[in-house]
């Protein structure tokens, strides 16, 4: 067999909607979120110009990671790929942990961004309650999403596009201000400030290591390409592109924004809470400046939430499809979209809007923390899968794929040592381990779960087998 040949995507019955513009912009708005907009202010204040270079090294990983799923998805491309790859290459019990983790992930994403999108919309409308901006959110998105894949992919292409000019654009001007010194930041601006005040690493190595969970947040939906893939018109040659331009955004969007920023502000004068592209802009002077970059910020978050009903309902339909949720998950509307899996996930995000209410402002952070935690797993199983994968292809078990990630699974190695580093870092930290306890309780629950699915449907622990008749 050779690397030409590929495994034909199984005809899942969803509407192959999404063209290769819009796969290339969900590609881009996955690796811009809020993560990047907010998360980097408080990053910035513990690492120092450090954050940079962890950023770049995090990027790296995720490069891996990505190749490792572009392999998998141009050898079988299916909606819901990481539970079919984890259970094709695992075992039953890993594709039904990990549908559900990520099923999970994005219900709890949706949630952190419908309160922070109200909370943006309130720098405008402070006499409009919170809840009824999040719930006018939530139903807008929540229609969309039932109508079409299409108008999902609209939705986030405009939205991927506000965000990627808001980045261009600060870019752009800093590097004025630092090449022709214009503006309230010329004098000041200078490549300089990456290492004059205390050295590149101002708090030590060990504090810089310490924001590596944060970074790791901030590239969570990256991997949501792998959900397109059953509704890309033409996944074998749209994916490869959106993964292999993976890269040059991350070098652009999040290493070469940080560098830029961190030269034209000292590093000193950022804090938890503040956005460091809202300081930027406020240093250098432009009107209204905060306002832009809020509306920015608001778009980072209806995108994510977007991102997470799409994801949600495809997951669900994949579990059902394995018997490992109700079977009404299964099921189509007439637009082709998995309706009813989508409103239950709609449901439980809306539980979110109404806890805002009642759980304090550091339970939301917890929130994020739990999304990080369920993001790593499903990580973890993308590069396990493929390390799998890539044994029965070298036994000559399994047609090779036609994207064959770089080196094997070299780079799949690496990037699961560094998965399982970051998790220590996570339990390391007094706050963030308690996410850790949280995914303990998920797992006990899965567990029984499991049991109860096994005592029912005593097939259902069957290993799946691919379909090598499909293979061309």
């Amino acid at each position: 067999m050779t690397s030409s040949q590929v495994t034909e995507a199984p005809e899942e019955g969803y509407e192959r909607g999404l063209g290769s513009r819009q796969v290339q912009m969900i590609a881009i708005g996955g690796a811009i979120g809020v993560g990047l907009f907010l998360g980097a202010g408080a990053n910035i204040a513990k690492a120092g110009p450090s954050l940079i270079l962890m950023y770049a090294l995090a990027g790296g990983v995720i490069f891996f990671i990505m190749r490792a799923l572009g392999e998998l998805l141009l050898y079988r491309p299916v909606s819901g790929s990481f539970a079919e790859y984890s259970r094709e290459f695992l075992g039953p019990f890993f594709g039904y942990f990990t549908g559900w983790t990520y099923w999970l992930m994005w219900v709890v994403t949706g949630m952190a961004e419908l309160t922070a999108a109200a909370i943006y919309v309130h720098y405008w409308f402070p006499s409009v309650p919170q809840w009824v901006t999040a719930l006018v959110f939530l139903l807008v998105l929540f229609v969309a999403n039932l109508i079409s894949v299409k108008l999902f992919g609209e939705i986030e292409f405009w939205f991927s596009m506000v965000k990627v000019t808001a980045l261009i654009g600060m870019i752009v001007i800093g590097l004025g201000v630092l090449t022709f010194g214009f503006s309230a930041a010329g004098d000041t601006a200078s490549v300089s400030n990456l290492w004059q005040f205390d050295g590149f690493f101002p708090k030590g190595i060990g504090s810089s290591l310490m924001t590596l969970q944060g970074v790791m947040f901030a590239y969570l939906a990256v991997e949501l390409v792998g959900v397109t893939a059953g509704e890309s018109a033409n996944p074998e040659k749209t994916l490869p592109k959106a993964i292999n331009t993976l890269p040059w955004r991350i070098a652009l969007f999040y290493v070469g924004a940080l560098t830029v920023i961190l030269c034209v502000v000292k590093w000193t004068e950022f804090a938890e809470g503040v956005s460091p592209f809202v300081k930027a802009f406020a240093v250098i002077g432009i009107p209204a400046g905060a306002g832009i970059v809020n509306f920015v910020v608001l778009t980072a978050a209806l995108s994510s939430c977007n991102s997470g009903m799409y994801s949600t309902g495809r997951m669900l339909r994949t579990l059902a499809d394995n018997g490992e949720a109700p079977k009404a998950f299964s099921r189509l509307s007439a637009t082709r979209t998995p309706a009813l899996g989508i409103t239950v996930s709609v449901a439980f995000m809306g539980i979110g809007v109404v806890l805002n209410y009642i759980v304090p402002e550091k339970a939301f952070g917890y929130v994020t923390s739990v999304a990080t935690a369920a993001g790593i797993w499903t990580w973890l199983m993308i590069l396990i899968s493929h390390v799998r994968y890539r044994r029965e292809v070298v036994a000559g078990r399994l047609p090779a794929s036609s994207f064959p990630a770089p080196g094997g699974s070299v780079c799949s190695w690496i990037a699961i040592a560094f998965l399982i580093f970051v998790t220590g870092l996570i339990a390391y930290g007094a706050d963030s381990r308690v996410c850790l306890y949280v995914m303990a309780g998920w797992a006990v629950a899965l567990g029984i779960g499991w049991l109860v699915l096994r005592s029912r449907t005593p097939g259902l622990t069957d290993p799946s087998e691919p379909e090598l008749e499909k293979v061309v």
